[in-house]
């Protein structure tokens, strides 16, 4: 008995668009989330650390640093579409001077990140540890450090 008409062409081909109907607009989906990285690390001179990540006047991250843990990298989402954001650093950082003093400096810094998504940033400190900043050393556009003190850091109690 011979065939004219076989289910299983067309059973494979209606299988194939229905997996490209499901499949395609999966694909069409935005990420949900843009994302960077920020890493602090512990200068031989500093006893400790804590720091603190605003993004947009959201905390984003706390770091703590001392001499079990010497460095942090910590992952931030933003949300997506959005080019240009603030950040604020904000925290204590405890040095040990050249003649053996302790002393905590106010960590309280602003500026601006220009596209970060897939960047990586490293907290920097200058002027005795009273400057705070972000910068990617492969980019240094991508962000823009505001000197002088933000209006978003508290003075921490206790």
């Amino acid at each position: 008995m011979t065939h004219f008409f076989s289910l299983a062409p067309i059973s494979r081909t209606a299988l194939a668009v229905c997996l490209a109907l499901v499949t395609a607009p999966l694909a069409a989906v935005p990420a949900l989330a843009d994302e960077f990285t920020v890493t602090d690390g512990k200068a031989s001179s500093e006893i400790s650390e804590v720091s603190r990540l605003y993004i947009d006047g959201t905390l984003a991250a706390t770091i703590r640093l001392d001499d079990q843990k010497q460095e942090k990298t910590v992952r931030v989402t933003t949300p997506t579409g959005r080019l240009k954001h603030t950040y604020t650093l904000c925290g204590e950082i405890t040095i040990r001077t050249p003649e053996g003093r302790v002393e905590t400096h106010e960590v309280n810094s602003d500026g601006t990140l220009h596209n970060p998504d897939r960047h990586h940033f490293y907290a920097l400190g200058s002027d005795n540890f009273t400057e705070f900043f972000l910068q990617d050393p492969d980019d240094p556009d991508a962000a823009e450090h505001h000197p002088g003190q933000s209006n978003v850091c508290a003075t921490p109690v206790s």
